[in-house]
């Protein structure tokens, strides 16, 4: 091949790249045709939880308040349909208002919680888990009424996928002490991002480290968002480092994937995923 059929191959491969969606800040989702909406249909029934590779979304309904505290772009309903099966909700009051900090986001658990309960009645053989952090105390009228509900997972033990098809996985998050614990990665402070770099070599080591603790049936989460410092620069937004971090963190997953190996990275939890980098978090599974 000579030097200006290289250069074509080359464009080629940069224009195929390019088309990948790997970062989304667009509130529409616009599925492929023929699209399988219940990817975990394929999973064995005899799988745990903690066997296999979840995509999911870090502070998953904070679509509002601007760049420092947006975190999402497309609705409950839309990441649900775009394969996002784990899901962070952050609360407040007796209401259980979701927020990000002190920013409304305009609806309440209650109503993620029958969006999700809706999803699963079309679409039987999916599972979600949910994590709920409280900026105070969890009333007790909300952890009695939880208990009574039929589609849900409070179990602090890990689950088969046949049993949870179709139901509702919590999962514990300090004074909550309903569902499945979790092995976190991540440590105290790594969502502070001084540079990219940093960041990148910690995810790495993340995963590598949620290897070892998938191969011990642990169910571990990983973050790949973060938060840039100093604060309240646009450079620093979640959305800013989204941009940077998936591509990246799209690549290294598809390089990995294509090992053929098998491999099991727990949940990673994202900032403003695209439904191409959520499809190479699937594939883990296939």
């Amino acid at each position: 091949m000579g030097v200006p059929g290289k250069i074509l191959c080359i464009l080629m491969l940069l224009l195929h790249n390019s088309q990948q969606q790997v970062f989304n800040d667009k509130k529409t989702l616009h599925l492929p045709k023929n699209y399988n909406i219940g990817w975990m249909k394929t999973l064995d029934d005899n799988k745990l939880i903690s066997d296999i590779t979840i995509p999911g979304t870090h502070d998953s309904l904070a679509l509002r308040g601007g760049p420092a505290a947006e975190c999402q772009a497309w609705s409950l309903r839309d990441q649900l349909n775009a394969g996002i099966r784990y899901f962070d909700l952050r609360v407040s009051g007796d209401d259980l208002k979701v927020v990000h900090g002190p920013i409304s986001q305009k609806t309440t658990f209650f109503e993620a919680f029958n969006t999700i309960k809706d999803f699963l009645s079309i679409f039987r053989t999916e599972t979600v888990l949910v994590r709920l952090k409280h900026s105070s105390k969890f009333p007790d009228h909300v952890i009695s009424d939880l208990k009574h509900k039929s589609n849900t997972w409070l179990r602090n033990e890990i689950p088969r996928i046949r049993d949870i098809r179709g139901k509702v996985v919590f999962v514990q998050k300090k004074s909550f002490h309903l569902g499945i614990s979790l092995y976190e990665t991540d440590k105290h402070g790594d969502y502070k991002v001084g540079r990219v770099g940093k960041k990148k070599d910690k995810i790495i080591t993340h995963l590598n480290e949620a290897l070892e603790a998938c191969r011990s049936g642990s169910v571990v989460l990983n973050y790949s968002s973060g938060t840039g410092y100093p604060l309240l620069r646009v450079d620093n937004s979640p959305k800013s480092l989204a941009k940077k971090i998936n591509p990246w963190l799209y690549n290294n997953l598809k390089g990995a994937s294509e090992e053929k190996i098998k491999l099991c990275f727990g949940i990673i939890a994202m900032d403003f995923p695209g439904f191409d980098l959520i499809q190479a978090v699937i594939n883990f599974n296939k």
